[in-house]
């Protein structure tokens, strides 16, 4: 006797009707939500804490629309945040980063105290680095000011070991060609003072390679001494402490784009 075949569910080809920037991985959503990061996000999905629509989900990649679907973390409603834009005077020592494997002091010691929503660094200084960085809530902003092709001009004040010329200069104007084929360049470079031992220089870089200056100023025999970024775009530094940051304004906004 043959055995009736279960009747087939009727498959849609109907395209969606959502533009597919808004579909991003439900880990990834709770990060642009500014919930938590991305890997915490991962984390308190696996563990099924995350509902979507009421309904319980464990897998972090499946695809969200952003701006339609509710998501809830252990019962509380995932909302988008007020977006907020932070500078901070970072000291030299401290890991750009939220959590560090090795123990590390980061930068996010600067905050302990302040209640603030979720925040992420808007690119890097390495450790030993100072100076003039930004932090948001807003991934879009973020991604829109470190996009290379934006050219945003980035001002740093470096202490080498050396007296500094138009020799110096030119060279580092023009550029060196690292060992795995990088190009390493300033758009823009001038002694600020020079004195028998070491100097002060301006480098200006509109785009910003893993440990760009120094790697450009080692290439030359020159080692850095001090690094500190005081600008990025039209946003200066000013007289902001070290150790201490500040909420941008409209007008601080501005300065950030060309």
């Amino acid at each position: 006797m043959l055995k009736k075949k279960p009747p087939q569910r009727p498959v849609s080809t109907a395209r969606p009707t959502v533009k597919s920037a808004n579909l991003v991985s439900l880990a990834r959503a709770l990060s642009k939500l500014g919930f938590c990061s991305r890997s915490e996000g991962e984390k308190l999905v696996k563990a099924g804490d995350v509902t979507i629509n009421g309904k319980v989900c464990v897998d972090p990649e499946l695809r969200i629309n952003i701006e339609k679907d509710q998501l809830a973390v252990k019962g509380q409603n995932v909302a988008a945040p007020q977006f907020i834009y932070l500078m901070l005077n970072k000291p030299r020592g401290l890991i750009t980063s939220a959590n560090d494997e090795q123990g590390r002091t980061t930068v996010f010691s600067c905050f302990e105290g302040t209640p603030l929503p979720h925040i992420g660094p808007v690119g890097r200084l390495d450790k030993a680095s100072e100076g003039l960085l930004l932090f948001t809530n807003d991934t879009r902003w973020a991604a829109r000011l470190t996009d290379p092709s934006s050219h945003l001009d980035k001002i740093y004040h470096v202490q080498i070991d050396q007296q500094g010329d138009e020799t110096l200069i030119e060279r580092m104007q023009r550029g060196v060609q690292m060992e795995d084929g990088t190009m390493l360049a300033a758009k823009k470079v001038s002694i600020l003072r020079s004195g028998d031992k070491n100097a002060w220089l301006e480098v200006t870089l509109d785009e910003g390679k893993n440990r760009h200056i120094r790697r450009l100023l080692e290439a030359n025999g020159i080692n850095t001494l001090r690094l500190i970024r005081v600008a990025i775009g039209r946003l200066h530094l000013g007289e902001l402490a070290k150790g201490q940051w500040r909420e941008l304004d409209a007008e601080d906004l501005k300065k950030l784009t060309h």
